[in-house]
């Protein structure tokens, strides 16, 4: 097995144990819970806009042509919009839009694919390099803690039981190993399939940053929680930063 199969491996299962989150955080005190959870947020939007405008979209410069890597970006940014919009995508999972008949297997399908399409831009990060690996790797797996104890609540809400919200949300979560396994393929059976992906991931970071968690930012009613909110996406976008994209 290569260095880098171990990597994608590794990395792919440590998105995927983001699952069990929600377990741990049913048993935390909704008030408990709500006081850290906007952070988490705020700093998961810090994160994901640090590593598409300092790190995914530079690389893709280096590599392709500027103006295919914004194409593919804006691509990328209107994908997520449509697979948001066709299949109830919501990380922020707002009830209210969806009935409770369809909402928990809605957000499996959701939450599968999207599982699957990160583990493919784990599998192109690490081949464009480790520390683009890495970037990648830590965006992804902030904003999978606040997601994962929303989709467990979904799966309860929806008339899960305990049990089965758990085996459904492990069983979904297999999925980014499985995107990670094919996105290794894909970039050494094709060598540009990881040089075009990257540019994908930034403009799916965008949306999700943009469209789903800044958006959420916007609960905070206190001066406290305002300046919490805007010191936690600071230092997402600072962590990006002291994070070399450079071999």
């Amino acid at each position: 097995m290569s260095n880098e199969l171990f990597s994608i491996l590794v990395a792919t299962l440590i998105i995927s144990s983001g699952s069990l989150i929600g377990v741990l955080a049913i048993s935390i005190k909704p008030a408990v819970l709500n006081r850290f959870l906007l952070p988490l947020v705020s700093l998961s939007a810090g994160t994901m806009l640090g590593a598409s405008f300092l790190h995914l979209l530079p690389e893709s410069v280096e590599v392709l042509d500027p103006h295919l890597v914004f194409q593919l970006a804006l691509a990328s940014f209107i994908g997520f919009f449509l697979l948001e919009r066709f299949l109830h995508w919501r990380h922020c999972h707002d009830e209210k839009h969806l009935t409770r008949h369809t909402i928990g297997y809605m957000n499996l399908l959701g939450d599968g694919i999207h599982n699957f399409i990160d583990g493919l831009l784990i599998a192109a990060s690490f081949a464009a390099g480790d520390s683009l690996g890495i970037v990648a790797v830590l965006a992804i797996a902030l904003h999978e803690i606040p997601q994962e104890i929303g989709d467990f609540g979904v799966l309860l809400h929806s008339g899960f039981t305990r049990t089965k919200a758990i085996l459904a949300n492990i069983a979904v979560s297999q999925a980014a190993v499985l995107g990670g396994v094919v996105g290794y393929f894909l970039t050494h059976s094709t060598e540009v399939f990881a040089s075009y992906l990257v540019p994908v991931a930034a403009g799916g970071f965008i949306y999700i940053a943009g469209a789903d968690l800044i958006p959420e930012l916007k609960e905070g009613k206190t001066s406290k929680k305002t300046l919490a909110t805007i010191l936690m996406f600071l230092i997402g976008i600072i962590l990006m930063m002291l994070i070399s994209h450079h071999e």
